[in-house]
């Protein structure tokens, strides 16, 4: 088959294979909803290195991360090719909206994006954290992002959640590109250990499952230069294509968000009911990170 995106028509090879076996969703699937979120998901996306997940054999099938870009992607993807322990690795980057469909048609199931951009490569443009259940509450879950989020504000920056598509949260803060990645993971540790010291009974930087009890873990290695994070919008290997969704802040108070809610099919009834995309002004609100 072959699909629309901008100014490009995408071949889509075998596109009747069956990606996610429940509830039955194919390539076709996963490459048109690409196609079709690409003008909403392509600002969070564009000219930052990916780290690619993908699943030849679908996701009930062992997946792998792929780096280095292939020799067969076409010259109209970008690429940026950084060094490496004992080498360079060579990552692709969207600059178009072809390039979503494009790699669902080469059985990327999630694209996992740089906290920064081509132009500035040393400094990211936001801080996160990840916060991961230990339980199956998400009524915990959704506490400690409205916790993240005042602490977040209480240091000067404008804190923005994400349901993951797979167990937690995302706290976002958008950054001027002021600090580079060594200054951005030491507050983003700092602003965790503040957390967990308050809350000790219900948050942990413990790496270790383990170790970690019934306690969420608050993840900042997230902020570390080559490490990623799951692009908003991006859709999850598990059961029912979910997609991770970006929200408006006061939608951790619903009790009915899940970190699942959202999927291939009913994320653009979603966007529609919503007014667009919460995140379409994340930048406008970028602050220096505080000294």
């Amino acid at each position: 088959m072959t699909i629309r995106s901008g100014r490009r028509t995408v071949e889509i090879s075998n596109p009747d294979k069956v990606l996610f076996p429940d509830p039955g969703f194919t390539k076709r699937d996963l490459a048109e909803y690409y196609a079709r979120i690409a003008p909403v998901m392509l600002p969070h996306v564009r000219d930052r290195p990916m780290n690619l997940h993908v699943y030849p054999q679908g996701v009930d099938k062992r997946g792998f991360f792929l780096q280095d870009i292939p020799d067969h992607f076409p010259d109209w993807i970008g690429r940026i090719t950084v060094p490496k322990r004992g080498g360079t690795v060579t990552h692709a980057v969207a600059r178009e909206p072809a390039t979503l469909p494009y790699m669902a048609g080469q059985n990327v199931i999630t694209p996992h994006l740089w906290s920064s951009r081509l132009d500035k490569l040393d400094y990211p443009d936001h801080i996160v954290m990840d916060l991961d259940p230990s339980g199956d509450s998400f009524s915990d879950i959704r506490a400690a992002a409205r916790e993240a989020g005042d602490a977040l504000r209480d240091k000067g920056l404008h804190p923005f959640a994400m349901v993951t598509g797979s167990r937690g949260v995302h706290v976002l803060a958008p950054l001027r590109r002021t600090a580079d990645y060594d200054r951005v993971r030491e507050f983003a540790r700092a602003l965790a250990e503040e957390l967990v010291e308050a809350h000790p009974d219900k948050l942990t930087l413990e790496h270790r499952i383990e170790k970690r009890g019934d306690r969420i873990y608050v993840d900042v290695l997230r902020n570390a230069k080559v490490h990623t994070v799951a692009s908003p919008y991006a859709v999850r290997p598990r059961a029912g294509a979910p997609v991770a969704t970006p929200l408006h802040w006061d939608e951790l108070s619903d009790p009915k968000l899940t970190p699942q809610r959202w999927d291939i099919k009913t994320l653009f009834e979603r966007l529609d009911d919503i007014g667009g995309d919460p995140w379409g002004d994340v930048r406008r609100h970028a602050r220096a990170l505080p000294r």
